[in-house]
């Protein structure tokens, strides 16, 4: 069966292989049958195994969320945070963890920081350490793809350990191409989602959490019903099912995606990740086109990119030209700035990259031609 293939150099959903599209075409199925909890339990063990150490393993868990990764740190927030939360702001996915903590009344405090560069972090630390209330949790966006900005969640959850605040991650763009260590870094609960670096389809949101920590929310006020994190792990304890129901074909894909990962590995698939970015960033550079984060900020995985200097451009009209070709590019998230934004993620290699900046050199030059002969 012959698919047609798009190159998405959009930051999720990604380019996903003919062999995950194929996977959703099974036999109907009810999902509280047995067949499918085997392959829910599965993606379990395979997704907690990601971010954790064979000897560390028994001590986490993972549940899934039918949504899109805000429906997960939606999750997150309202069922754990049982205080008060600090939330790294340096870009628009920490403003967004402000505003669930907003619509829950969650009481929260902002660490702002540049959404360019690296937060610092002895600056954190002395923040924290003058609080007359220390707050019970902390959540920082590990790979902010407002700009590709990556934050040293390492150094951060080192911070969480000395304070006693629980770590919350959003790693919903960078788990499975940046190797991540829950127990080292003293991560807590850790965001992900199937159709990012996975390279699954969209429609799954999962949670990697430290089972200790969880529990100990038993006797928290609810806020939630549909997102409970704890109401969701209690249910899959004791019936081995989600709580209500999934998207079944979708879970078969991720299966797909998760044994693709797994084959290729973490480190690989970085390498293949970061080969395309330095083919990217070597070809901007080339055409004369600024990058908003320097390479030592960078998550490699996404590029935010100055608008060229042509009369009348529209980001608009360059989306149309590439779409028409089976491209996708988009548009930039730095409110105050003009830019555009190029991700390197999905079942993509450096000739998609070569691709694209063939197809960007002729459209910049095909609009200075047609501005000399105005």
């Amino acid at each position: 069966m012959k698919i047609k293939r798009n190159i998405l150099l959009n930051p999720g959903p990604a380019t996903t292989s003919d062999s995950v599209k194929l996977a959703q075409v099974v036999p109907d199925i009810c999902p509280r049958e047995e067949e499918f909890a085997i392959i829910v339990n599965d993606l379990r063990t395979d997704l907690t195994s990601i971010v954790t150490e064979l000897d560390d393993r028994r001590f986490y868990d993972t549940v899934f969320i039918g949504g899109s990764g805000t429906a997960v740190m939606d999750a997150i927030i309202s069922t754990v945070v049982t205080e008060k939360v600090l939330v790294i702001n340096n870009g628009a996915y920490g403003n967004r963890a402000v505003e669930i903590a907003k619509a829950y009344n969650i009481e929260f405090e902002e660490f702002t920081s540049s959404n360019s560069s690296q937060i610092n972090i002895e600056t954190l630390r002395s923040s924290i350490a003058q609080m007359d209330e220390k707050p019970s949790h902390l959540v920082s966006i590990h790979h902010e793809t407002t700009t590709g900005l990556l934050n040293d969640i390492s150094q951060i959850g080192k911070i969480c350990r000395d304070f006693n605040i629980e770590f919350i991650v959003d790693a919903i763009s960078s788990y499975a191409a940046i190797e991540i260590n829950m127990k080292k870094m003293n991560i807590s609960y850790l965001a992900g989602t199937s159709n990012k670096n996975l390279q699954g389809m969209a429609g799954i949101a999962f949670c990697v959490f430290e089972k200790q920590a969880l529990l100990n929310k038993e006797n928290a006020s609810k806020r939630n019903y549909y997102l409970n994190l704890l109401d969701q792990y209690k249910n899959f304890s004791s019936k081995n099912q989600l709580r209500f129901t999934p998207p079944v074909q979708t879970f078969y894909a991720l299966k797909q995606a998760v044994d693709e990962t797994l084959k290729e590995g973490v480190a690989q698939r970085y390498l293949r990740y970061s080969s395309m970015w330095q083919r990217l960033d070597d070809g901007l550079r080339n055409l004369g086109l600024d990058i908003l984060v320097k390479e030592e900020d960078s998550s490699k995985l996404m590029t935010t990119i100055f608008e060229p200097n042509i009369t009348n451009f529209s980001f608009d009209h360059m989306h149309d030209y590439f779409y028409q070709k089976g491209i996708t590019i988009y548009p930039g998230k730095v409110s105050d700035l003009n830019t555009f934004r190029i991700a390197n993620i999905g079942q993509l290699d450096v000739a998609d990259i070569d691709t694209f900046l063939l197809e960007l050199t002729n459209y910049l030059e095909s609009k200075e031609t047609h501005e000399c002969e105005n």
